[in-house]
């Protein structure tokens, strides 16, 4: 019996890459090239599966132009704003993510970009790098103290709950938004907030776990920020469509905000030229997932996904 066909869509690990060639007749792309609307649909025709990327975009005019041949996208991410899932469901077509696996590895680019941010760790960084360290004093490169702070979650899912578990570490009170109260034992002391605007109230930090939706796209505008306290500090890991990224730069520019840390952007790549030009804005480059070990973890669910699915039993991931 053949072997299913397999399109990786960009560069894997190579214990993924590895494993997806002995158990497939796969196409990889050693290149790491972004891939087109055009070439999705042009590589549906030759494969009966694909583990693409949150780089590659599956809108309802793409999905409706896929080959009958492709039965199932098994996502190597946990976000699938880039999928419409209506879409893929009105043609039968399976799709799945990888939860669970990248929460730890996102939590601590979370927590690196709150400690950054909040003591200015790109801007006394890049003074250092430039040989522009010239000085010192006790008014030199003052920043916020995270020990003791409250600390607001947008979403308290898996990478909340971890975030959450880190920041106690530093002796801070958390307070959660969430679509529904946690348990006790999940909330750990945490404090349920049943609207965004009581939230924002009292989150001296607010760190962004929220998956990106018609509902939660620019959910952080000008109105959120003006609740928050002044001097707040803004951290966002999940989704840039979260943030109005010019009402952003208003509040940084007002002082409204004291800092940012960002690990997303509206757009990917490149991010956004006018938060360049604030030093109190950290930014990484969509790095939260980065760690040799969670890639790993991320390649292996996405090819569970597809053995489940191959083997005639249900994908634990599936969404569609």
């Amino acid at each position: 019996m053949s072997k299913p066909r397999l399109w990786i869509s960009r560069k894997l690990s190579a214990n993924t890459e590895a494993r997806a060639k002995r158990d497939y007749d796969v196409i990889l792309n050693p290149q790491d090239s972004l891939s087109s609307s055009e070439d999705i649909i042009r590589m549906s025709s030759d494969v009966d599966a694909i583990i693409p990327c949150h780089s590659e975009h599956f809108d309802a005019a793409t999905v409706a132009q896929l080959n009958e041949r492709l039965k199932i996208v098994a996502n190597h991410s946990v976000g699938v704003d880039h999928c419409d899932l209506d879409a893929f469901k009105s043609r039968g077509i399976c799709v799945t993510n990888t939860p669970d696996v990248l929460s730890d590895a996102t939590a601590e680019i979370a927590m690196l970009l709150l400690l950054g941010a909040a003591r200015r760790a790109a801007e006394g960084d890049a003074m250092v790098r430039g040989g522009q360290w010239k000085t010192w004093s006790p008014s030199f490169m003052v920043g916020t103290q995270v020990t003791g702070k409250r600390l607001g979650i947008v979403g308290m899912g898996r990478v909340g709950q971890i975030m959450a578990k880190r920041a106690r570490g530093f002796d801070m009170e958390v307070h959660y938004y969430n679509r529904s109260q946690l348990s006790a034992e999940k909330e750990n002391g945490a404090v349920f907030h049943s609207s965004l605007d009581s939230l924002l109230g009292v989150s001296d930090f607010l760190s962004l776990h929220c998956p990106a939706s018609p509902v939660t796209k620019g959910i952080i505008d000008a109105e959120a920020i003006a609740l928050l306290p002044d001097g707040a500090i803004l951290v966002n890991t999940a989704r840039g469509a979260l943030v109005n990224e010019q009402d952003l730069v208003k509040a940084i520019e007002s002082g409204k905000l004291a800092a940012a840390g960002l690990d997303c952007f509206v757009t990917e790549p490149g991010g956004n030229p006018a938060f360049a030009q604030h030093k109190n804005i950290m930014m990484l480059p969509h790095i939260g997932s980065a760690t040799f070990e969670t890639r790993d973890a991320m390649g292996f669910r996405a090819l569970d996904n597809l053995d489940a699915f191959f083997n005639g039993t249900e994908p634990r991931d599936r969404l569609v």
